[in-house]
């Protein structure tokens, strides 16, 4: 029972924390620079999380769903469905794309090679424990996010030693101003949007997940514990970002700054970690969409997770930084009306 857990739970962090949130990124575009209310959005996140995946759960057990587009089908229908099933698929595939766009930036930022490098390694890698299916992902996530977790605790305690005078309410505060859009409200929309988009592309394992682990405490117990877990790292991160800004805005991974602080041996042990957990992100994005596939179009599996690959080694060199700022936002408000949809769902059924 306990191993069940500990691998929902990891496996839950592992897929969102992703390319954005490891290197700092997605926190500094979606709440750093909204200051104090930028912690509250994180919260809020949280709670987000813990109640639609809970539902997610209970209609694809309740329902036998093997994949996310059968969940988006049974939930949405018609018009909404088909749209909601198309946008995920290039959501997912985006996302690999946009992991593969991080990994080349974070080795062109930290050793100054070419960013081909960093995507090359990346998608040899991934495809390589992408042909081991379901186990490959949990082993994968198993090992990542509690090193993930220590890295974050270790880094942000030794800020606040080393560094404590750099934070202040005032400075905060002051995050806000560096906002070029800041209207009223802003932080939550921010929030919802965030919180949209991580659910959706977290649906594309959960709901496969929840065929082949039947006991629905066990799930609810393991995404509970990710959630919060998820959310104590994230206003760490978003704590240590919002007290460097502007100086963060200068950098593609953001967190790597902060790392920079102390040089040595914790900046290179931040930079493998930051990687590792991109890598999770991205075979949980390749593997959903490749189930999909092969289920929907009868293709196997191993071929693909090399069609996905091939898709998403030219969309990446959009840029790390561009296809966050575009792509997270878009796919957030979709995310946000399928969320909708599934309350509404659940609120017919009960009635």
């Amino acid at each position: 029972m306990k191993k069940e857990i500990f691998q929902i739970t990891t496996v839950f962090i592992g897929t969102i924390v992703g390319a954005g949130l490891a290197s700092g990124q997605e926190i500094t575009q979606f709440f750093s620079t909204y200051g104090l209310m930028g912690f509250t959005g994180l919260l809020i996140c949280c709670l987000i999380y813990m109640v639609t995946c809970n539902l997610i759960v209970d209609i694809s057990q309740k329902y036998s769903l093997s994949s996310y587009t059968e969940l988006i089908t049974k939930v949405g229908g018609g018009y909404f469905g088909k749209v909601t099933e198309l946008f995920t698929s290039f959501f997912l595939i985006s996302g690999a794309a946009i992991i593969l766009a991080g990994s080349g930036a974070l080795i062109n930022q930290y050793f100054g090679v070419s960013k081909w490098l960093g995507i090359f390694i990346m998608a040899i890698v991934a495809l390589v424990v992408l042909l081991n299916d379901t186990k490959g992902l949990i082993f994968v996530n198993s090992f990542i996010v509690p090193s993930l977790v220590l890295t974050i605790i270790l880094i942000f305690t030794m800020y606040i030693i080393f560094f404590r005078h750099s934070i202040s309410l005032d400075s905060l505060i002051r995050a806000r101003e560096y906002k070029t859009y800041n209207f009223q409200g802003m932080w939550f929309l921010s929030a919802l949007l965030y919180a949209g988009f991580n659910i959706l592309s977290f649906t594309g394992v959960l709901v496969p997940l929840s065929k082949e682990i039947k006991n629905k405490r066990n799930f609810i117990y393991g995404i509970f514990l990710g959630a919060i877990i998820l959310t104590i790292i994230s206003l760490m991160i978003n704590l240590l970002l919002t007290s460097n800004i502007p100086n963060i805005f200068k950098y593609e991974v953001p967190l790597l700054y902060i790392a920079n602080h102390f040089k040595g041996p914790l900046e290179v042990l931040l930079l493998i970690i930051i990687w590792c957990e991109m890598f999770s992100t991205e075979i949980s994005d390749i593997y959903s969409v490749g189930k999909t596939m092969e289920k929907k179009y009868n293709i196997p599996y191993k071929k693909c997770v090399c069609i996905i690959l091939a898709i998403a080694i030219p969309i990446s060199q959009l840029g790390f930084k561009r296809l966050i700022t575009i792509l997270y936002p878009l796919f957030g408000f979709v995310s946000v009306l399928f969320i909708i949809k599934i309350f509404i769902f659940k609120k017919n059924e009960v009635n």
